[in-house]
């Protein structure tokens, strides 16, 4: 006859203690997953989960992943509440040893051990009492707000909600805010805008109106100067045609008076002439 369990915390012949999950022929000795399980063994599931999560040993993985089998049977084939759950027995059985030979000096060879292991946990639900002093601490410590302490299901959901909700309005006041601001930045950059080719028009303008201004002057310049030029040529137009009159004036004048001190000269060369003719 097959006595209790007791390694499963079973101390009546034929009775459950809770829900179990084994993960069988673990490459890893059994001493050493004992040293991990020591650290979960009655702890709340969630605040087991964390411990194996940071963890610093290889086999933490292998015990986290067959706590998260227990839990998963406990709910799916038990009813149980997760967050209701607590690690009530866990424990590791040396396996099946592998043996492997390591060749060494003058022909010897040595043996070694590769053992295995197999890794048990079991949960159950807390009692009222203890849910009902965690619930309190929890409620001390801040509400959903502490770390490490089990929630029942519908203060989990609920808390969700809020979180959810709170960050939905957080996000849509922000988009709101947002959409405001990119509104004023978008007249602002238009007023700008519209002010900027206001200038520039007005800029344009009065260049065009300095620029006609200037053109006219030229031109009235250009009209000075070309009356100036014109009143100048008519001035030495009339000088040169006075100079021309004073010329052809002097040219008639001319021959008159060396015609008639040709016929003096002539006469007197003649009187010389008949008097040295006189003289001989």
């Amino acid at each position: 006859m097959t006595g209790p369990k007791l390694n499963e915390k079973s101390f009546v012949v034929g009775e459950r203690a809770g829900t179990k999950a084994t993960a069988k022929y673990v490459r890893s000795s059994a001493s050493k997953a004992r040293v991990v399980l020591d650290l979960i063994r009655g702890l709340d599931v969630k605040s087991a989960d964390e411990v194996l999560q940071f963890t610093d040993r290889h086999i933490a993985r292998d015990v986290r992943k067959v706590l998260a089998s227990a839990v998963a049977n406990a709910v799916n084939n038990d009813d149980q509440d997760a967050d209701e759950l607590f690690v009530v027995a866990c424990f590791a059985d040396e396996g099946p040893t592998l043996r492997r030979f390591r060749p060494r000096a003058r022909g010897r060879a040595t043996r070694i051990n590769k053992r295995t292991c197999h890794i048990t946990v079991v949960v159950a639900r807390m009692s009222d009492e203890r849910i009902e002093i965690l619930q309190a601490r929890q409620e001390r410590a801040g509400g959903t707000a502490g770390r490490g302490r089990p929630q029942s299901s519908s203060a989990s959901r609920r808390s969700r909600v809020e979180r959810s909700r709170k960050k939905a309005a957080e996000q849509t006041g922000e988009d709101t805010t947002a959409g405001d601001a990119a509104e004023a930045a978008e007249a602002d950059e238009a007023t700008a805008a519209a002010a900027d080719e206001r200038d520039a028009v007005d800029t344009t303008a009065s260049v065009a109106a300095d620029a006609e201004e200037a053109a006219a002057e030229g031109t009235a310049i250009e009209d000075t100067a070309a009356e100036a030029t014109a009143d100048t040529d008519a001035d030495t137009a009339t000088e040169s045609e006075e100079a021309d009159v004073a010329n052809a004036t002097a040219d008639a004048d001319e021959p008159a008076e060396g015609s008639a001190s040709d016929e003096a000269d002539a006469w007197r060369g003649g009187s010389e002439a008949d008097d040295e003719g006189a003289t001989k």
